[in-house]
């Protein structure tokens, strides 16, 4: 399994809006130059995530995006899946359908015991966390 740039840059998008929480609305142009991310990129990126209901947009002067929760209340596995998808590592184990020996697989334990781990280990981790630990290394 392979984490796709979308979700590494909407991660830091994301952690981009939690560090200006309870302030005004960042805009894109400020993030893109912050996280060395094409502008254009971080609104393919934006839409998405507004769509979720985990980022707020406003227009006008003083428009921008900013995060609809606290960042304690975003995990990481929220993100990533938004942007990725079910992070399944073989499809049967969302859809044991898609396979006939899926009921008599080997390996099919293995896999759907991998993705819970992965799945419970962003459950964790919150947006909060990421800038605790980032405040912690300054």
């Amino acid at each position: 399994m392979k984490i796709s740039t979308r979700a590494r840059y909407g991660l830091r998008l994301m952690y981009e809006l939690a560090l200006h929480y309870g302030e005004k609305p960042v805009i894109l142009k400020d993030i893109a130059k912050a996280q060395e991310i094409s502008e254009k990129y971080l609104g393919q990126l934006i839409i998405p995530l507004r769509a979720s209901g985990l980022v707020q947009g406003s227009r006008g002067a003083h428009g921008g995006y900013r995060l609809a929760r606290p960042p304690s209340a975003i995990t990481i596995h929220q993100i990533v899946e938004i942007l990725e998808g079910d992070l399944a590592i073989v499809e049967c184990t969302v859809h044991p359908d898609v396979c006939k020996r899926a009921g008599r697989c080997v390996t099919r334990a293995l896999w759907t015991d991998l993705k819970d781990i992965i799945d419970g280990s962003l459950q964790k981790v919150s947006l909060q966390d990421l800038l605790s630990k980032h405040n912690r290394q300054e």
